[in-house]
């Protein structure tokens, strides 16, 4: 591994720098495309209509193993590195508030130690890096399964930066997104209100609906808006156009569905109240996460296995400058503190509060739980056995997709973080190599779970991958 250090915290930096958003990934894809193509990766691009989508693959035969990378960053998140207040970047208004920059590198020094196991063993399987698109809000693996690119698969294994180190269990929930657009006719909002149809009104409307909705459904459910067009800023013409997208969560697919075809109804309602006309447009959906528990021990034998980082003074200094932000409500959402019971995770939180940087792997018990929130993951777990973890790259209970997270992106406690996660992801890889009998127990859960049937798209056939934006 030490090889590659230096490489992977070079590939880290500069894909943190380039902060680019979902499915324009175009320099940070490319960056890790020229890096495994040098190393005799075979790389195959532009998957599943996905410029930015592409596979690095070595070796021959089974076992083929999977390593799931991400690399797309969030808008509105621009932050300095290495500073511990709010401090925006002025080359960007994005950045990497969910360590997607580190994910990425990570699972490519994974691939490239596996590539190099199998080359000294000469041992019969193959090693493929996923290069996934879009995870931050347009599912890009879900057109990934939709195109077969995991079926040739017989695992997949990732993992993502956070607060702490824990095999990740239970069920992230499944989602979709769409856009309501409506459409009225203008007018003087004082010499003629009679004569206009507000489209606003119609989305104040809507949103009004759901809001009522919320008391009617299943407590595991949520629906989240945000109004994207208003139809203008002027208060005396009654806009004519107005939008607002909807993305709506379930524990699984089916309840997903259920839950849109209701919320479809009240913009349509709400259409009919104000003589206005609606325009629905999906955007995407995500499958919720299939756990396995046979690859989470495995996981979790890594874990316990490759040594942990040890940081420095100047290290821990900043972290505890980033720890003075964080707030104690915060260590209550960090998802690497899940647990079966309250009593349970309060013990968890209060070993961690006083840590700059948690310094050991938490115990692991697979759970059937639902965790709140989602992870295009999900429909590669529905494809093949799949399972991941937390590495701890941040300060325990830095807030997901906050400028914390940006500010240590590149710090060395979070480069040490991601090359720990390469190293747990490689021996994880080279123990299914070892052991085809880990693998059948894998594959046999996976059958049970999914009930032997086949995976299905929660996105249309139709919808392509960010249509809504190229219109």
């Amino acid at each position: 591994m030490e090889t590659y250090e230096k490489l992977l915290t070079q590939l880290n930096a500069k894909i943190w720098d380039f902060s680019e958003l979902k499915f324009c990934e175009y320099r940070s894809s490319g960056a890790i495309i020229d890096l495994l193509t040098k190393e005799g990766f075979s790389v195959e691009a532009g998957l599943a209509g996905m410029d930015t989508a592409f596979t690095a693959s070595f070796g021959s035969g089974h076992p083929i193993i999977g390593i799931l990378a991400e690399y797309d960053a969030l808008s509105g998140l621009s932050q300095k590195a290495n500073v511990a207040s709010p401090s925006p970047r002025e080359e960007t208004p994005n950045g990497h508030g969910c360590g997607h920059s580190l994910l990425g590198s990570g699972s490519v020094g994974a691939a490239l130690m596996v590539r190099d196991y199998l080359k000294e063993t000469k041992k019969s399987g193959t090693v493929v890096l996923y290069g996934c698109p879009a995870e931050e809000g347009g599912s890009g693996k879900a057109y990934l399964a939709r195109a077969g690119a995991f079926d040739r698969l017989d695992a997949a294994i990732t993992w993502h930066p956070g607060g702490g180190n824990a095999v990740a269990t239970g069920s992230m929930q499944a989602n979709c997104q769409a856009y309501f657009r409506f459409k009225g006719i203008s007018a003087h909002a004082a010499g003629a209100p009679h004569l206009g149809r507000s489209a606003l009104d119609a989305v104040e409307l809507m949103d009004v609906g759901a809001n009522y909705l919320r008391e009617h459904i299943e407590p595991t459910d949520r629906i989240h808006y945000a109004i994207t067009n208003t139809g203008g800023i002027s208060p005396n013409v009654i806009p004519n156009h107005a939008e607002v997208i909807y993305l709506i969560r379930s524990t699984d697919s089916e309840k997903v569905q259920k839950l849109y075809d209701r919320v479809c109804k009240i913009a349509k309602g709400a259409a009919l109240m104000t003589e206005t006309e609606v325009e629905i447009r999906f955007d995407k959906a995500c499958s919720n996460v299939l756990s396995n528990s046979v690859l989470e021990e495995v996981l979790y034998q890594s874990m316990t296995s490759v040594p942990l980082p040890i940081y420095t003074e100047q290290e821990l200094d900043f972290a505890k400058e980033i720890k003075k932000t964080v707030k104690e409500i915060d260590m209550a959402s960090d998802l690497s503190l899940t647990a079966s019971s309250v009593a349970e995770k309060r013990k968890m939180i209060a070993k961690c509060e006083a840590l700059p940087m948690m310094n050991f792997v938490l115990p692991h018990k697979h759970l059937d739980i639902n965790i709140p929130g989602s992870s295009d993951v999900g429909d590669c777990s529905h494809v093949v056995p799949t399972a991941q973890f937390i590495g701890a790259c941040f300060v325990p209970g830095t807030p997901a997709h906050s400028w914390q997270a940006v500010a240590q992106g590149i710090s060395g406690t979070a480069v040490k973080g991601m090359l720990y996660a390469a190293r747990v992801l490689s021996d994880t890889a080279q123990r299914l190599i070892d052991d085809p009998t880990i693998l059948s127990k894998a594959k046999e859960e996976f059958l049970s779970e999914t009930d032997g049937k086949p995976y299905r798209c929660p996105i249309p056939p139709e919808i392509m991958p960010n249509s809504n934006a190229k219109k």
